[in-house]
């Protein structure tokens, strides 16, 4: 496991979290709260740019929803001993659409940024909220990329793996006065199971699977973009489907217009797509390469 922020000056993102041995739900767990929440900036008119942009926004797309989104805060990672299993801990608060578009997709972005190497503390004042996305690997060892259509307001045309987010509503959560569920311990659980839940809801709804093709899910850590500091939590799991199978049902999909292709293929296509995808994604890939050289390893010490 790496639980350093790792990043190079030349790579579009940052790993926050890397766990190339894949973590299962039992090895994840949330804690969400408003201390996780962000923090307004001091500066008044960056402040009141964010309902300024939005309001702009609307008025050119009346049909604009601002949902709540878990926001990121921060993480905290235990090592497992020699008869217990690594464990990460997820910190996690509440924002919404209208937030995001002001604060992270701000032309003034970079303004919202604090001054420290601390990534929390950096990015206190963002909206930041915790996106999702999967690496699905085909009974035939294919894995599943989408070009995202040209209709999207992020990254239109560009190479994505299936994602979207866990969503609070799914869990009770409407705010943090607001909720279903009075016990904190039980809402972490309900939130940390979301964060399963959510993507296997993601891939079934973009890639037109059933649910009970896709098994074998792990989270493999935490990547963020350089550009608006968007964080996306990765995960792994496998399809008993064939690439062929998965091609006939993606016509179908209930998302399948937030993309115009799929593409179904080796290690070494996706290698080469990587450099086309958004900072976050291309970050998820490095992760994914991260699980399969540990497996590797492990194998070779076998």
């Amino acid at each position: 496991m790496e639980n350093a922020e790792t990043e190079t000056e030349t790579t579009p993102y940052k790993l926050l979290l890397s766990c190339p041995s894949g973590l299962s739900p039992s090895q994840v767990s949330v804690v969400f709260d408003e201390l996780y929440d962000r923090i307004p900036h001091p500066d008044i008119n960056l402040e009141n740019s964010i309902s300024e942009i939005w309001d702009q926004r609307v008025q050119k797309n009346p049909s604009l929803y601002n949902g709540t989104k878990f926001r990121h805060g921060h993480h905290i990672w235990h090592d497992g001993g020699p008869n217990q299993e690594s464990h990460v801990c997820l910190h996690l608060g509440l924002t919404d659409y209208r937030t995001f578009v002001g604060t992270n997709l701000n032309p003034l972005w970079e303004m919202f940024l604090a001054p420290s190497e601390d990534d929390a503390i950096r990015c206190q004042h963002t909206s930041s909220p915790l996106g999702n996305a999967a690496i699905v690997e085909t009974s035939d060892k294919k894995i599943l990329v989408l070009q995202r259509s040209h209709n999207v307001g992020e990254f239109p045309g560009h190479f994505v793996f299936p994602g979207g987010h866990p969503e609070p509503q799914e869990v009770g959560i409407v705010s943090h006065h607001h909720k279903d569920l009075t016990d904190s311990k039980l809402l972490n659980k309900k939130v940390s199971q979301e964060m399963f839940d959510s993507i296997v809801r993601e891939v079934v709804e973009e890639i037109g699977v059933p649910s009970d093709s896709l098994y074998e899910q792990v989270f493999i850590g935490i990547s963020r973009r350089k550009l608006n500091v968007r964080p996306a939590a990765f995960f792994f799991m496998k399809c008993s489907l064939s690439s062929k199978e998965i091609q006939q049902m993606y016509s179908t999909a209930q998302d399948s217009f937030e993309s115009t292709q799929l593409y179904t293929v080796s290690m070494i296509e996706l290698e080469k797509m990587a450099s086309k995808m958004p900072g976050c994604h291309e970050g998820g890939f490095a992760l994914y390469k991260s699980m399969v050289e540990a497996g590797r390893m492990s194998d070779a010490r076998a």
